[in-house]
């Protein structure tokens, strides 16, 4: 399987940004759309951004539009989640995710989380 590895959480001001990155290995990165989820505490997983391997056109939640980019690099095999103007409610575990084919539809694989801490 893929096996897929976040990094880049941490504990951030409400206004400041933070950087994760997902390393994927395992199978071909350039064939799989890359995607990223949320879970805060008590909440429902949710969708956050994703972006596809064959236009590489993007999409996000509209909670996040404007504040995320999503990005890949398929010379290194990751994918990035630059978030800015982070809020609180930006709090919760965050996976990578990787799709077959051209959209992420529902994830094949999934990472194991990192932590994302946003303090008022």
């Amino acid at each position: 399987q893929v096996q897929l590895v976040e990094s880049g959480g941490g504990l951030v001001q409400a206004g400041g940004s933070l950087i994760l990155s997902c390393a994927a290995s395992g199978r071909t990165f350039s064939n799989y759309a890359m995607g990223w989820f949320r879970q805060a505490p008590g909440k429902e997983r949710e969708f956050v951004a994703s972006i596809d391997w064959g236009r590489a056109l993007k999409y996000y939640a509209e909670s996040v539009k404007g504040r995320f980019t999503i990005s890949r690099d398929n010379a290194k095999n990751t994918v990035y989640l630059q978030m800015n103007s982070l809020n609180p409610e930006d709090t919760a575990v965050y996976y990578c995710t990787a799709t077959k084919g051209l959209r992420v539809g529902v994830p094949d694989y999934w990472g194991q989380g990192t932590q994302v801490t946003v303090s008022s």
